[in-house]
């Protein structure tokens, strides 16, 4: 078995590589790959998350496995040979998740944002937030970003580092809405169990990816913005059935509305339709699926025996 440390996932798998991988896995899935969606157990100081998937055409299997507590999150993803169930790699997956939490909002730009939009409205400056406004930069023609966060100095911070990674301006803002009249694309990376992000505030023909919420009494956008998506796509019906607040509190009253809502691997191969007009507004709400992780973790694998990187760790030999 093969360890793979952040740091190595860090060298081996950059913005470009992720794109490329995780629209390839919203293919695999709208092909019939298998993800299961999180499950989790919570005691009274920590949390246990974990969910799995499948690319059987690739020969990968896989599962993520997390604690969550007062300290901090610790993240393992193992990755698995699909023919014999051999364990190939244990892959620490901070980082790797995410790089393909902002690669998945990256493509959902791609399929539903305007071509033209250059600038970006970002609501939090978490660890999270970074990687999301690295992807959008990466598929549109990204100019000026605005940020808003409840802490200043963070928020000042996160301008001054991405300006200087991404080339372009990035600055800090007083408030939710300004960045949200700002941007052509919005971006809410948050862990509110409040709408952070008003219907009110877009323009005509906005993109939204919401990220952040991704339990039953969280959400980040309000009815209002709900009721004007002219599509509303996520990564997993059946994920975003059991966890995603905006839609389950959003659609309490009209429950028919989920049969609108899209996964987005349906719209990436042209099963249902996407953005049909530039004034349309649209959203990409994420959860964040397993098959994500395993199409991170085969490239960060293979990308490691081409360069002969990692721990090599011997396991014990199956008992006759």
């Amino acid at each position: 078995m093969l360890f793979l440390s952040e740091a190595n996932v860090l060298d081996l798998f950059p913005m470009e590589t992720a794109l490329k991988s995780i629209e390839a896995s919203f293919i695999a899935q709208g092909n019939g790959a298998p993800n299961h969606p999180r499950r989790r157990i919570f005691l009274p100081h920590v949390s246990l998350h974990y969910m799995a998937a499948a690319l059987p055409r690739e020969g990968w299997l896989g599962m993520k496995i997390y604690t969550v507590s007062r300290e901090k999150l610790r993240f393992i993803v193992l990755l698995y040979e699909a023919e014999r169930g051999e364990l190939l790699a244990m892959i620490e997956a901070d980082h790797l998740g995410r790089i393909r939490t902002g690669a998945a909002s990256g493509v959902a730009t791609n399929y539903l944002g305007r071509p033209e939009a250059s600038t970006v409205g970002v609501i939090g400056s978490g660890r999270q937030a970074r990687t999301q406004l690295q992807a959008v930069s990466r598929v549109r023609p990204v100019k000026s970003a605005r940020v808003f966060s409840r802490n200043e100095k963070r928020r000042e911070t996160f301008c001054r580092e991405m300006s200087e990674q991404l080339g372009i301006e990035v600055k800090p803002v007083a408030s939710a809405e300004a960045a949200a009249r700002f941007g052509e694309i919005l971006i809410t990376a948050t862990t509110s169990s409040e709408p952070v992000l008003l219907g009110s505030w877009l323009k005509p023909g906005a993109h939204v990816n919401a990220i952040g919420a991704n339990m039953p009494n969280r959400r980040e956008v309000d009815d209002e913005l709900l009721q004007r998506a002219a599509v509303i796509a996520v990564d997993s019906l059946e994920q975003a059935q059991m966890e995603s607040g905006d839609l389950i509190q959003g659609f309490t009253n009209n429950p028919e509305r989920w049969k609108q809502v899209a996964e987005l691997q349906e719209i990436i191969t042209g099963r249902r339709p996407g953005r049909q007009s530039p004034d349309e507004i649209t959203l990409f709400k994420s959860a964040g699926i397993a098959l994500w992780d395993v199409a991170a973790a085969s490239v960060i694998y293979k990308r490691a025996l081409e360069l002969g990187r990692g721990k090599e760790i011997q396991l014990s030999e199956d008992i006759p």
